[in-house]
This record gives structure tokens, C-alpha cells and sequence, in this order.
């Protein structure tokens, strides 16, 4: 879908402001700052969340410094010879970077997703504009207690409604359990014969709005529910039980907010940090590279070239396949230790550093979508769930159908991205379903699949402990050589919220720490 709406967030904003900002001084019963459906239309605002949760609004932050410096990194899918701002590498603490993803979250995504909830509660002709509401909001939360653990969800995002601006930290425990029962009510009640908003960037051009709807928010809740599996497996199996055979179907079903060149809201904020900033310094993991090359995997010509321009500016580009070559982590070039100068390997490319592949402009340009949520993920997590718990079908098939459509959806970032089903199926066959292996098949391949989604991707990995990765031992890092379990909180919640900052630090195992290990990665 193009973005037809991006004028209507920003006059959404401009609502906002204005409303906010009113002063009704006759109205002395009422909240004179209160947002309501009589002065604005909610439906401006799902968009708003849509675009939002994809970092698109993040000027220099999240997108970067969080997600490619820190994420990215620990997860090995990409790696960097800097070790100052790609601390993600080999686990320096950057304090400032990793805490850049809760603070824009919360500026953001979380106000815009509050007020779309609130503004639509109990309200009959926005009946089903409140269950996407729910749905987009438990996504968002979903995402940042995953990387922090504890965090403000009951009480966030109500400034303007309850004048509470520290709002405590809840436990992710009890969020997660809100987080289920959102998810699962909205897809009950989402109705064929009720409203259809006008807003929805996801699926409003769909034949059937709802239908999709209600299979997203399902597989939205497998993938909560799985997340539980170390934890409390009986959650987990109880609500991947309830979505199944309800979730999506094939990748003509994948959450997809389809980016767009000409306006900074609404561009791939990926392509626009990487390449607005240092696109040479980040390269495609020898983890990857390597792995994909192994099993012969159609799409690494297609997210990966090694590409550079020379002082003249003519461009060398390469994305074959045989020629990919990822660059190992925990190095750096020069320095007094030569065992840490990746210019002493013997590996290294003849074109030195410039020989290392780098994601391909197929899929990291500012035109390119943000898969969301994906048909390809779902069924990897029913097939550990049928695996686990013997429900839902034959692993092997889910199994079988996820390897394909994760291979298949890069048809989504345009046709030099789109890989055939006889590509996909020959691969499938390089890495086909073995039981004994079952688990570290998946979300090896979960893994692959979520390339780009770098904080699901490591979510997941915390939580299944595949694939199999061995961490750096850089000197100065700060956990131990181990690759970290959470992301520090920002620095500036001790300065304006810090009791509850403090109580939420308490309740962490070995405090506000890269090594520490939130609820339900235990």
C-alpha cells in the first residue's frame, strides 16, 4: 500500500498539539487536555502506530544505534570493525545507544497507541478500530519488555489523561499476562459486519480487512505464547492451542508496511541511518555468510554484495554468491594487539575490509518494506509447538512451510529480490526436516528468516538458544565474554523516574545489566 496517510498523521500531530494545548476554562468538570472522539478521528492515528512500530519516525536513534549497533550485532548477523558506535559487537557498553529504542518507543509508539485505545473504548462505531488498537498496542509493548524486561504498561502513555509522568514499572510477568489476554479478546471480537478503518497501512486494501485482522492477531499471540516456553509452557501451549488453524495462511498474509521514498515518516529509516551514516563500517557476520553458503541458500545473492566505491567514485558491485565473504566478529583494524587486527588475518579479503559483503540495496533501501510479522515465522513456531507439545499438525509440515515462504517473502522488497518456488524448494531440500534435530532446525531458520527484524530475531534466539553462536571475548566487554541477554535501561529514567527505576532494578537478577536476564529468558 502506498502511503496515501501520511498527511493525515501529520495532521493527526497538528490535532494533537492544538487540542492538547486548548484551554477550556468554562468546562470546569471536564479535563480541559483530554483528546476524545468528538474532536478528532481516531482513525488517523492507526496509522500513525503502524508506521511508527517500524522505527520510521526515529531521526538517529532506535534504528541505529539500538537496533544495527547493539542488536544486530550480539545476534551475529552483522558485525564491525568499529568498536565504539557497533558496541553491539563486542559487548562495550554504550549505555546512551542501548537505551535509545525505549525512549523513542515511548515518544514514539507508546503515546500514539494509548491514545487509539482510549479514544475508541466503548464505542460501537469504532468497534473494530479498538481491537486493531489493542492488537497494535500489545505489539508494541511486546517489543520493548522483550529487550528490557520490566517496564512502564499499565500507567504509560496517560500524561495527558492522569497527569502521571513516572509512571511505575510493571513486571513482565503480569505484562505479559495482559499482553495474551489483549491479544486473544480483540480477535474475538473483531466483526465481519462492523466498521472497516480507513487507516490500516497493513491491510485496509485487503478483500477482506477483518479476515486478515483476525488471523494477524493470532498469529501475533503464537508468537507471545511461544516466547513463554522456558517459563510457564502451559501458557504458552494453552494460547498457540486457541490461535491455531486462524492464523496466516501463505505470505499473501504477512504484516507489511510497504515504505516510500520522498518523506523522511515515510522512508525505510534502516537505509536511512546505514547508508545516510557509515554503511561501510557494518557488514554482513562470516555466522551468516558462511552458514547460508553451506547449505546452498538462494536468498544470500539477494540480501548480501560486496560493494564499494573507489576515491574516483567508480562503484564495484558484486552479489554472487560464491563471492560473499562475512566478516568474523570481535575485530577491529590496527591496534597494539595484532591477535584483534583483522588485517592479520589470513582470510581477509585481497581488497581488504571493502571485500566483506554488506546487506544488498535489494533489501536496505529507503523504498523498502518492514516485514512486521510473517506467515514464514508463524509456522516455524507451530512446527516447535507440534514438536513440543504433539498439537497442531505434523512439525515436519510446518516446518517444511515456513522454510519455503521465508524464502519466498524477499519477493516482497521488489523483483531482484524475488527468489522461485523450484529455488525454494531445492534449498528446502539441503536442510529438510530431521526430528532429532528438530529444535535447532527451527530457529536456525527463525533466524534467517528475521533478518532485518533484529529484535525478534534476538528475542527468539534468548529464548531457544539456537543458533548456536560463540560470543567474542573482546577486551573491556562487559559480560564476561557471554553474549548479552537484555538491553540496559537509558540513563535518563534515574533523572526522571527514578523510583520506579529503582524498583525495577531491584527485582532484576544482578541489577540494570547487559548480562541480566528478563522474566521469561530463564
Amino acid at each position: 500500500m502506498n502511503f496515501k496517510y501520511i498527511y493525515l498523521i501529520i495532521a493527526g500531530f497538528i490535532t494533537v498539539s492544538i487540542v492538547s494545548c486548548k484551554k477550556d476554562l468554562t468546562a470546569v468538570n471536564t479535563n480541559p487536555d483530554a483528546i476524545t472522539a468528538a474532536k478528532y478521528d481516531p482513525n488517523l492515528l492507526l496509522t500513525t502506530v503502524q508506521l511508527m512500530y517500524t522505527g520510521s519516525t526515529s531521526f538517529g536513534g532506535s534504528a541505529w544505534a539500538t537496533k544495527w549497533g547493539g542488536v544486530a550485532c550480539f545476534i551475529q548477523h552483522t558485525t564491525s570493525t568499529n568498536a565504539g558506535f557497533y558496541y553491539g559487537d563486542k559487548y562495550l557498553n554504550n549505555i546512551g545507544a542501548m537505551g535509545e529504542m525505549f525512549q523513542d518507543s515511548y515518544t514514539s509508539e507508546v503515546q500514539p497507541a494509548v491514545e487509539l485505545n482510549l479514544l475508541t473504548a466503548n464505542k460501537p462505531q469504532y468497534r473494530n478500530l479498538h481491537q486493531m488498537a489493542r492488537i497494535m498496542k500489545a505489539m508494541v509493548f511486546e517489543q520493548i519488555t522483550d529487550l528490557y524486561g520490566d517496564i512502564p504498561y499499565f500507567q504509560a502513555g496517560l500524561g495527558y489523561y492522569d497527569r502521571i509522568y513516572t509512571p511505575v514499572y510493571d513486571q513482565q510477568q503480569v505484562i505479559y499476562t495482559d499482553l495474551l489476554k489483549e491479544v486473544s479478546q480483540a480477535v474475538d471480537s473483531l466483526s465481519e459486519s462492523a466498521d472497516k478503518p480507513s487507516g490500516d497501512v497493513l491491510y485496509s486494501s485487503a478483500a477482506d480487512q477483518i479476515a486478515e485482522w483476525k488471523m494477524f492477531g493470532n498469529s501475533l499471540m503464537v508468537r507471545m505464547a511461544m516466547r513463554l516456553t522456558k517459563i510457564d509452557p502451559t501458557t504458552a501451549q494453552k494460547y498457540v492451542t486457541k490461535a491455531m488453524g486462524n492464523t496466516f495462511q501463505s505470505n499473501a498474509d504477512n504484516a507489511i508496511v510497504q515504505h516510500q521514498d520522498g518523506n523522511q515518516l515515510t522512508q525505510n529509516r534502516d537505509a536511512l541511518e546505514i547508508f545516510g551514516n557509515d554503511s561501510t563500517d557494518l557488514k554482513l557476520s562470516s555466522v551468516l555468510v558462511s552458514g547460508m553458503k553451506a547449505n546452498g541458500d538462494p536468498r544470500l545473492p539477494v540480501i548480501s554484495w560486496i560493494y564499494s566505491v573507489d576515491g574516483n567514485g567508480n562503484i564495484t558491485s558484486d552479489s554472487n554468491a560464491a563471492d560473499q565473504v562475512g566478516m568474523p566478529p570481535g575485530f577491529i583494524v590496527g591496534g597494539s594487539n595484532p591477535a584483534l587486527d583483522i588485517t592479520m588475518l589470513d582470510s581477509i579479503p585481497a581488497s581488504g575490509i571493502a571485500g566483506y559483503s554488506r546487506l544488498n540495496n535489494n533489501i536496505l533501501n529507503t523504498a523498502a518494506p518492514t516485514l512486521i510479522l510473517t506467515y514464514a515465522e508463524t509456522e516455524l513456531l507451530l512446527a516447535e509447538a507440534a514438536k513440543r507439545w504433539g498439537i497442531g499438525g505434523d512439525p515436519a509440515t510446518h516446518y517444511q512451510n515456513g522454510v519455503l515462504a521465508a524464502v519466498t517473502q524477499l519477493a516482497a522488497y521488489g523483483a531482484n529480490a524475488a527468489i522461485s518456488d523450484n529455488d525454494a524448494a531445492t534449498y528446502y531440500n539441503n536442510v529438510a526436516y530431521s526430528d532429532a534435530n528438530a529444535y535447532a532446525q527451527i530457529n536456525t531458520q527463525y533466524w534467517l528468516c528475521t533478518l532485518m527484524d533484529e529484535y525478534e530475531s534476538w528475542s527468539n534466539w534468548r529464548r531457544s538458544g539456537f543458533p548456536l553462536l560463540t560470543p567474542t571475548n573482546y577486551p573491556g566487554n562487559v559480560t564476561n565474554g557471554t553474549i548479552p541477554r537484555r538491553l540496559t535501561y537509558p540513563p535518563s529514567q534515574k533523572t526522571t523516574n527514578l523510583a520506579s527505576y529503582n524498583a525495577a532494578v531491584a527485582r532484576l537478577a544482578g541489577g540494570d545489566k547487559m548480562t541480566s536476564r528478563v522474566w521469561w529468558d530463564k
